[in-house]
């Protein structure tokens, strides 16, 4: 129970905090030296550039990655992430939605918060030898996001489109300085790991408290950009997407791992990995290709919303899982 209860605290403390920002700078209560969209790239790239990288060298260091059938991982969360987005299509079908209301439901069906939140929510339930495998688990993320969704999104879109091709995104994830630097603390502590060079023991601290503040700083930018719509006019559309997100995908891909044997390696951790990352909320970069490629922007918005808040009732359940694994 205070695992629960701090994850919620760190989620929603955070994101309020960043809104709370945001609604005092509009309104002319505070004033910043600089503007909210400098805050809150300037928190990404402390997250993601030195706490991150860190924590993740230091877990990596330390997991047991001798069973082969761990590079199943990586296939797992690409299969996710391809099968949210299929589902959604599949759903938009049946409800007759327009082209730019699918495409947006399509990238809320397939993008997931897999890195701030299932981060969190995988060190605060399994310790960072959880944590661990969210890097292993996410390293096909990018090129499913830049090489299918958002394709998929601009094959919905009314016309417009941005400059930068596909390609060019594709070829950019090679000088991305936030994807090497997490490809290279991955490499490294793989490398010690390998090696079987022992981890200094303050390692352990460093990310007890490197872990809640990297996720903390990262809810805390997309909190600085929140826009809230009316969620009512998009409900059965949040439902879906929560359906997909919370039951359809869960099941179909932990019973996947099951079949690999994940339930035998390491008392069952990297099944209880994928259970709880693939039952995360949308990502807050789903709304990225709706504002890019003119979709439906505040049905993006609602189904954020919503399944980020329904994690209130998602994780007691999920907590209760893994509990019997």
């Amino acid at each position: 129970m205070t695992k629960l209860i701090f994850s919620f605290l760190i989620i929603f403390s955070a994101l309020g905090m960043g809104y709370g920002i945001q609604l005092a700078v509009q309104s002319g209560r505070l004033q910043l030296p600089f503007t909210l969209e400098t805050a809150r790239k300037r928190l990404q790239k402390v997250a993601l550039l030195f706490f991150m990288p860190i924590t993740v060298l230091g877990a990596i260091w330390i997991v047991d990655i001798h069973s082969a059938r761990i590079a199943a991982l990586p296939f797992i969360g690409f299969g996710a992430l391809v099968l949210g987005g299929v589902t959604a299509i599949l759903m938009a079908r049946a409800f007759k939605l327009d082209h730019r209301r699918t495409g947006a439901l399509f990238t809320c069906g397939s993008f997931t918060n897999i890195g701030s939140i299932g981060a969190l929510i995988c060190y605060m339930f399994l310790g960072e030898a959880g944590f661990a495998l969210v890097p292993v688990y996410k390293i096909l993320e990018e090129v499913s996001y830049y090489g299918i969704g958002f394709p998929i999104a601009k094959y919905y879109s009314t016309g417009k489109s941005a400059t930068e091709s596909n390609l060019d995104r594709l070829r950019g994830l090679t000088r991305d300085p936030f994807i090497l630097v997490a490809l290279s603390s991955l490499i490294i502590g793989g490398l010690l790991n390998a090696a079987d060079i022992p981890r200094p023991d303050f390692f352990r601290t460093v990310n007890a408290v490197f872990i809640p503040v990297g996720t903390s700083m990262l809810l805390m930018s997309i909190g600085l950009a929140m826009r809230f719509k009316s969620v009512k006019s998009y409900l059965k559309e949040c439902a879906a997407v929560s359906a997909v997100k919370f039951i359809i995908v869960p099941v179909v891909m932990s019973g996947i791992a099951l079949l690999i044997g994940f339930r035998e390696i390491d008392g069952g951790l990297p099944l209880k990995v994928v259970i709880i990352l693939t039952s995360m909320p949308v990502a807050f970069n789903a709304l990225i290709p709706p504002s890019i490629y003119d979709l439906d922007l505040d049905l993006a918005n609602s189904c954020w919303f919503f399944t980020t808040a329904a994690l209130v009732v998602v994780l007691p359940i999920l907590m209760t899982i893994i509990s019997f694994i």
